[in-house]
């Protein structure tokens, strides 16, 4: 398979808004959380605030006003009861009130909504479906994230991947060390390209097996290593739909973290447009005008086009504002 051609020309659309669990607003204070001293200050301030997170979700705090927006349950370290200091605790960062913020893993709690200290306060909820609700900010949605990656991270990796030992957490729980062989381990974030290819009009979607019966969306696959973002589309076009493409455009990217990706955004122009699907990838793939895109958008179309909180569903809609 030949090389994509280098991105040209000027009649793409502007690059998409910011996504769902983007525009973290915290200072993640990566200079200073290596410091165990100025860590055990921030996290004893009487300031620092704590959500504890169940099973990778949440505390939400219930609407003070049936139209006002949940919010996270954020408590003070008096509220955490004295279980606090042995739960593992990652740092997210200080926010714009200089108020430092932790997530806390409460998974070892039987039912923690109505036994312990959390009993009766809120819901753990998945972030997923706080996103799909539409009532939380985007900063807090993005903190979520954060701190859902970074715990799944921490229970992911409990033995040294070098020599099997044991792992501790380190750097306010942006690092792992084997206490064994001193190996050094970081969190992971998967690199994955979702893409449209375009052949003047029309866009490529596709839709797997276990989807809604309607729902169609961009293609998508990791990168794989010594690959580049562009090597990566145009393989996995080629895998899934036996399309090739060239130009491939970056156009904006998500955080992921289910467990822990970034969704890289690209559009390319197809240079071929017979469809021979992948079974093993996909159930189906098809050829769409741009008309049916802004349908499905609209939700009047005879496909359905992924939830706003999916990047490919701002990727479609990209593709129906290009000239």
């Amino acid at each position: 398979m030949s090389s994509p051609k280098p991105s040209q020309g000027p009649h793409l659309a502007p690059a998409l808004e910011p996504m769902i669990f983007s525009q973290n607003p915290l200072n993640r204070a990566g200079h200073e959380r290596n410091n165990p001293d100025w860590l055990t200050e921030q996290a004893h301030r009487p300031e620092a605030l704590f959500v504890p997170v169940w099973h990778l979700n949440p505390l939400i705090l219930p609407a003070l006003q049936p139209t006002q927006g949940r919010d996270v349950g954020w408590l003070p370290r008096s509220a955490m009861g004295p279980e606090l200091a042995q739960w593992p605790v990652v740092f997210l960062g200080i926010n714009r009130r200089n108020k430092p913020l932790f997530a806390v893993d409460v998974s070892s709690l039987a039912d923690p909504e109505h036994q312990g200290p959390f009993a009766n306060m809120g819901q753990f909820e998945d972030i997923r479906g706080l996103a799909a609700g539409e009532d939380m900010s985007a900063g807090d949605l993005a903190i979520l994230a954060q701190a859902r990656a970074l715990i799944d991270w921490h229970a992911r990796h409990p033995f040294c991947a070098q020599c099997g030992g044991e792992t501790i957490a380190a750097d306010a729980g942006y690092k792992r060390i084997c206490l064994q062989c001193q190996a050094e381990h970081f969190p992971r974030t998967d690199p994955v390209v979702i893409m449209l290819a375009i052949d003047g009009d029309r866009c490529l979607l596709g839709r797997q097996a276990g989807w809604p019966a309607t729902m169609y969306s961009a293609l998508a696959g990791f990168i794989e290593p010594g690959e580049t973002l562009e090597e990566a589309v145009a393989r996995e076009m080629v895998e899934e739909a036996g399309i090739r493409v060239s130009e491939v455009r970056y156009v904006g990217c998500q955080p992921w973290p289910f467990p822990a990706s970034l969704m890289i955004g690209c559009v390319a122009t197809a240079e071929t447009t017979e469809i021979i699907n992948d079974a093993q990838e996909l159930e189906d793939a098809r050829w769409i005008s741009r008309e049916e895109a802004r349908a499905a958008l609209a939700g009047t179309g005879e496909i359905s086009a992924p939830p706003p909180m999916a990047i490919a569903h701002h990727l479609l809609r990209y593709f129906v504002d290009m000239e």
